[in-house]
């Protein structure tokens, strides 16, 4: 059977940059992603925050040009789910698919993440045209427009803060009497002049056939129901790694995403996490791209390290 000098497993900003980077290095790699090549890219209607395109990009057309970076080089692509991973001692690890199996000196997990969804009637339908779950990837979109927050821990806080900067006006509704998250945070939204804070309630229904008009919303103990004027719907009730295939001697944290050190290092040697998957606090195209770069570099120099030992 072939060992590849190096594996990276999905396909998103982190998973191409990373296979680029290993390519020109010269190592034999294979690419494993079940979908298309873009990750959560291809779900986000417009990215505005990328460098190099002022106007916006479209994302699956960032995508696209991604994966047009890799056309000139030579790799195995297996278009299949990784099942199980063996992180060996002996320096070859095994990716397992439903049916098969290959080698890797060296892994790169790049997965991703996904936003977790409330449930709302419409929810995936109006993702990208009001709905959002990302306030700095599209608050810009609602500048001096009335927006609903949703969620009641500190990214739904902060990120309420972040869009009263921005809108005209903030709802910030929670299904509990209390929030989650620090103190801090919540003294902060509660004195900002243009964020409403409505507790005790939970959203019903999302308003409007195109895009986003208006959220109904009801009171979980007094079950009045309310329609609130807003022009965009950000959802933050978590976001959860894409790692169920991750052996258990690969350290997560509590949520399962995959802990790393500076250089996109693992606690198994040869195993490396980059984008979404690793455990960090900003999850961006940019900062993908970035822990893509600096995962392969170091496992370049691992392979080296192994062939020179050899």
């Amino acid at each position: 059977m072939q060992i590849y000098d190096a594996t990276v497993i999905g396909g998103g900003p982190a998973g191409m940059t990373a296979l680029l980077y290993l390519m020109r290095a010269g190592l034999q790699c294979a690419w494993v992603e079940a979908m298309a090549p873009g990750g959560q890219v291809l779900r986000t209607e417009q990215i505005d925050n990328y460098p190099g395109f002022p106007e916006g990009i479209k994302g699956y057309e960032l995508a696209d040009l991604f994966a047009k970076h890799l056309e000139r080089f030579s790799y195995d692509s297996y278009t299949e789910e990784v099942t199980g991973l063996e992180t060996n001692g002996d320096g070859v690890h095994t990716i397992r698919f439903r049916d098969d199996t290959i080698q890797s000196k060296t892994l790169i997990l790049c997965s991703g993440a996904e936003y977790k969804r409330l449930g709302l009637p419409r929810e995936e339908e109006m993702t990208g045209r009001g709905v959002s779950y990302c306030a700095l990837c599209d608050g810009q979109f609602f500048k001096d427009q009335t927006v609903a927050c949703i969620g009641g821990g500190n990214t739904a806080l902060e990120d309420a803060l972040y869009l009263s900067k921005l809108a005209q006006k903030v709802y910030l509704i929670h299904r509990r009497c209390d929030f989650r998250g620090c103190q801090f945070n919540q003294d902060r939204v509660r004195q900002a002049p243009n964020v409403e804070i409505l507790l005790d309630t939970v959203p019903t229904e999302l308003l409007g056939s195109d895009e986003i008009h208006g959220l109904r919303v009801q009171n979980v103990k007094t079950e009045q129901t309310r329609d609130l004027d807003v022009q965009g719907v950000f959802i933050f009730v978590g976001t959860q790694p894409l790692s169920g295939y991750v052996s258990e001697n690969i350290t997560c944290d509590q949520a399962g995403f995959v802990v790393t050190d500076a250089e996109m290092r693992t606690n198994v040697p040869g195993v490396f996490a980059a984008g979404d998957v690793r455990s960090k606090l900003c999850r961006q195209v940019s900062t993908a791209v970035g822990d893509g770069a600096t995962a392969a570099h170091a496992a370049g120099l691992y392979v080296e390290e192994m062939n020179n030992g050899q």
